[in-house]
């Protein structure tokens, strides 16, 4: 039968080569693709909640990240600390952060913003938190995570990450988890971080394609069986048969002697 010629060792490890990118592709490429789709629509809507819904006092708004809260207190700028490796809107940033007490003696961090380097490099002037209690309206933030610890450097305390952790234990305090992200006109605010855009991202597209490239590969494999081993198909033609080593220098053997004659 024809269908015993697809069975040859190398055909069969294309095909199995062929059907495991195809399965990658289905079970996962494709999947991991409409999970970060379904996050980044998770975090617009969010968002977009945040935009109608008024501002609740910190502690009684409805739990999730991105919505705005007013809280009273004052600013601890002796614990306050710079972010730095940040980027807004494509061009690197610092940013401030400085922890706020509250009048129940709870400690939360809060973003001031941003401001641009000087010189390329170096942290700026900025202006100092007001002092003082101050009302704010910032929007909920889920707090960043990083192993690398607080330094100090040309007089400022400066962390590689918004970690409220790595800022309580170089400032000696506690603060709470997660932090406040201001919004602009807020007391103490610096240049007011934007909120990320509300596109869909790539991942639906990136899905689909990964689902298009798993199918061509199965349909391509399907094809070129079915090429191989239809009549006529390269698979059926006569194949000269291989000469043994035994029969190369047999004739190598025989032609030297009829030169040698």
């Amino acid at each position: 039968m024809r269908l015993k010629l697809l069975l040859r060792p190398a055909w069969l490890m294309l095909a199995l080569v062929v059907v495991a990118f195809a399965a990658s592709c289905f079970t996962l490429l494709a999947p991991w693709q409409f999970r970060r789709d379904a996050e980044r629509e998770a975090t617009n809507n969010a968002i977009r909640a945040s935009y109608d819904a008024a501002p609740a006092p910190l502690g009684s708004a409805p739990p999730g990240e991105w919505r705005r809260v007013t809280l009273t207190g004052t600013y601890l700028p002796e614990a306050e600390a710079v972010a730095r490796l940040r980027t807004v809107q494509g061009t690197a940033a610092f940013e401030i952060l400085t922890p706020f007490k509250l009048p129940d003696g709870g400690i939360v961090l809060v973003d001031r913003g941003y401001v641009r380097p000087a010189e390329g490099v170096r942290i700026p002037q900025y202006a100092t938190a007001p002092t003082g209690q101050v009302n704010l309206l910032a929007r909920v933030r889920a707090g960043e995570n990083t192993e690398r610890q607080a330094f100090n450097e040309d007089g400022h305390r400066q962390v590689y990450a918004v970690d409220p952790d790595v800022v309580a234990k170089a400032a000696g305090i506690t603060i709470r988890p997660g932090y406040l992200q201001l919004e602009e006109g807020a007391p103490g605010v610096l240049g007011a971080l934007p909120l990320p855009e509300l596109d869909s991202g790539p991942f639906f597209a990136y899905a689909l394609q990964w689902i298009i490239f798993g199918s061509m590969a199965l349909f391509g494999l399907g094809y070129f069986s079915w090429r191989e081993i239809r009549p006529g198909g390269s698979l059926t033609e006569e194949r000269p048969r291989r000469r043994t080593v035994a029969e190369i220098l047999a004739e190598d053997d025989a032609r030297e002697r009829a030169a040698s004659a």
